[in-house]
């Protein structure tokens, strides 16, 4: 599917990921991953989250769970980490130029 991991990507995710079984057996984590990642992407409400995801409190519960505990935080400097920062990228899409720069002839 689109929005899921590839092996490589859930590899170097999949060690810095909670893993403290209580009770009921956990559902898939890179399931929920996908699932949680689709919504990320797609910008969809969670209630619309495909069936093959699991269930979208699960991925959501979950998602909000992992963000307390500070788990995206960290999985996030670590892959910054290991990124090589020599080619970094800025989408002009989302600058934003004040209301007085796009006025360049009078401004130089």
């Amino acid at each position: 599917m689109r929005y899921e991991l590839t092996d490589r990507e859930w590899a170097a995710i999949r060690p810095m990921l909670p893993n403290k079984p209580r009770g009921v057996p956990r559902v898939n984590d890179r399931r929920v991953l996908n699932g949680i990642f689709w919504v990320l992407r797609s910008g969809a409400p969670w209630r619309d989250l495909p069936d093959n995801f699991g269930p979208y409190t699960t991925c959501y519960n979950r998602f909000v769970r992992w963000r307390r505990a500070g788990v995206w935080a960290a999985i996030m400097k670590v892959l910054a980490a290991a990124h090589d920062a020599a080619v970094q990228m800025i989408d002009t899409s989302i600058v934003r130029v004040h209301q007085h720069g796009a006025c360049i002839k009078r401004n130089k």
